[in-house]
């Protein structure tokens, strides 16, 4: 069993009342959660990127190489960091993945040169993926060990929702700042980065969940799961039977598998839509370039309100039901903006954007809960990672050559009847009872049957 920490719930039960609000550590976890998802994820440099590394004299061959290099290195880059997290802790890998992000965005003052971005992007792709599973496995681990299941879900929407509105906040200033000092963006996001560390180092350690020295579980399974991670356990043995550990319980549990590929339809419409077709569409309806800003600050307004409240979701559907209904409005958003006008089309990418918002959170707290007791969660949220990039890689190459031929129209109705199928086939299996839902909690595993309504635990993710 994991030892507990903060302030004991009246009774001494596990469970939490409905009243019962974080403890004092938990609500640490959740500021602190909130500064580095913030501080780290504020790239000032993003909107003007593309300029200026044309005004430092790369090609557009480069400068599109430079991107496809960077997803390739992002898929492989997440395969050793999640299981570093596993090994040396999420908190620590917290720490590393800032430190990286910080040198990255000082790559381009350095030297604003090919070989300068080059570097700065393959930095970026190391940072984010030494974070990208470990951050949101230090969260559901931290709350969990505090008894605070039921934040997890706010917590993770609203850490989301203040990165996007720090953007909205900030990008508008990235033009005149660049007048005054021409690396500004770069400079400033260092700075971000180096904040994100402070909150790293802040984060407090936990019980038999960090990583640790003196912190392994002692529980039967933590051998088997590569929870146990001090002394001799940190070698190249230890990081080969994670991965397995990681394979096996994909391979084991239908479930989780299944959650996995349900978060693949969110992950790569809403990539698709957001950063590859987001000005193709609006260049195609006649909004002039000038617009697109402010229709992106829209978008992410919506994404950030809707981000910040999961739980206003009606609870009479489970979570997995929402993220299936909410990957349908994705798609049908998309088909509809081939009917309609320019205004119609910023209304439908800004509920698109609104369905993202909701979905993400949920569908985090959905994969998180199917990870079975003792097993490294951080790798496993990297495979998760690498399978939504992967399809999201081949999704892109399709969207290139579908916009090279012209096809803009077909590229969104193809795009929303191939979700419509996945999700068809994903509930076809929910309702023949081919799977059956599995959630592991700090006691265990329990079973139910994937469609029912009525789990305790399906209804914790939309409250």
């Amino acid at each position: 069993m994991r030892a507990r920490t903060g302030r004991p719930r009246p009774g001494g039960g596990p469970g939490l009342r409905k009243d019962s609000g974080p403890t004092d550590t938990a609500r640490r976890i959740i500021h602190l959660n909130y500064g580095f998802q913030l501080l780290f994820n504020l790239l000032w440099w993003m909107p003007v990127f593309y300029a200026y590394q044309k005004a430092a004299g790369l090609s557009d061959g480069q400068i599109f190489g430079i991107q496809s290099i960077y997803y390739v290195a992002f898929c492989l880059f997440e395969i050793p960091t999640g299981l570093i997290a596993d090994r040396i802790g999420t908190r620590n890998c917290l720490r590393a993945g800032a430190v990286v992000m910080t040198a990255a965005n000082l790559a381009p003052v350095v030297s604003a040169s090919y070989t300068g971005f080059l570097v700065h992007f393959l930095a970026i792709a190391a940072g984010r993926s030494l974070t990208s599973g470990a951050a949101s496995a230090y969260l559901y681990d931290g709350l969990r060990a505090e008894k605070c299941d039921e934040h997890y879900l706010r917590a993770e929407g609203t850490a989301r929702a203040l990165g996007l509105v720090a953007k909205v906040v900030c990008w508008p200033l990235v033009g005149p700042l660049m007048a005054v000092a021409h690396p500004t963006p770069y400079v400033l996001s260092a700075a971000s980065a180096a904040g994100s560390l402070l909150c790293a180092v802040a984060l407090p350690r936990l019980a038999g969940a960090d990583g640790e020295p003196g912190t392994a579980d002692s529980g039967p399974g933590a051998a088997e799961g590569g929870a146990g991670k001090a002394g001799g356990g940190r070698g190249g043995g230890a990081f080969l039977r994670d991965a397995g550990v990681a394979l096996r319980c994909v391979a084991s549990s239908r479930w989780l598998a299944l959650v996995m590929v349900q978060g693949v339809a969110i992950f790569t419409l809403s990539r698709i839509c957001q950063v590859n077709l987001f000005q193709p569409i609006l260049i195609d309806h006649g909004i002039a370039e000038a617009s697109h800003g402010g229709v992106m600050a829209a978008m992410t307004v919506a994404e950030a309100v809707a981000s910040a409240r999961p739980q206003w979701l009606s609870r009479r559907l489970p979570p997995v039901a929402w993220v299936s209904l909410l990957s349908l409005a994705l798609a049908g958003s998309l088909a509809a903006m081939t009917l309609g006008g320019p205004w119609a089309v910023v209304a439908l990418l800004c509920l698109f954007a609104a369905a993202t918002g909701f979905a993400y959170p949920v569908q985090r707290k959905l994969v998180n809960d199917a990870v079975p007791a003792h097993a490294p969660r951080a790798t496993l949220l990297s495979v998760e990672s690498i399978v939504d990039r992967a399809v999201c890689a081949l999704a892109a190459i399709a969207a290139g050559a579908y916009l090279a031929a012209g096809r803009l129209d077909a590229l969104l109705w193809h795009s929303a009847l191939a979700t419509a199928v996945l999700l068809g086939v994903f509930q076809l299996l929910l309702r023949s009872g081919v799977v059956r839902r599995e959630t592991a909690g700090p006691g265990g595993r329990r079973d139910a049957p994937a469609g029912t309504r009525a789990g305790a635990a399906d209804r914790s993710g939309t409250r």
